[in-house]
């Protein structure tokens, strides 16, 4: 009887996790949602004070009302591959309703004060957009 309830404890929990896993990913990337992914090569690529600013100043873009989820990341030390860049220094992702809610964000004060502020910390910025399918 201990077992059996063991088992079906255990494949209760690992259910559970599916379900978990698979309903985040549909709250993350909701269809005709717009991916904005930013990707950023500092001046100063050694300079871990620089890089802290800059995700200092990233985490600010969380306030503007049309983001709906921001990932601020840098390169993940996974397996090297031809097919992947990990030569920028920091990345952020955001999650948009729709293009009109990035366009806000552009304009959005807090962006503005973003670019401004922190604009001097990168020698070059490549932009991804895309919209769900």
């Amino acid at each position: 009887m201990k077992t059996r309830r063991e088992f079906i404890g255990k494949t209760s929990l690992a259910a559970l996790g599916a379900v978990t896993i698979t309903q985040s990913s549909q709250i993350l990337a909701p269809a005709k949602s717009l991916v904005h992914h930013v990707f950023f090569w500092l001046k100063n690529t050694d300079a871990e004070a620089d890089r802290n600013k800059l995700i200092e100043g990233l985490k600010t873009l969380k306030a503007i009302k049309t983001v709906k989820s921001l990932h601020i990341g840098t390169p993940a030390a996974t397996e090297k591959r031809d097919v992947i860049d990990d030569s920028y220094d920091v990345s952020e992702l955001i999650f948009f309703n729709s293009i009109e809610d990035q366009n806000a964000y552009q304009t959005d004060p807090i962006h503005v004060k973003f670019v401004n502020d922190y604009g001097h910390l990168w020698e070059k910025v490549v932009v991804y957009d895309s919209m769900g399918i």
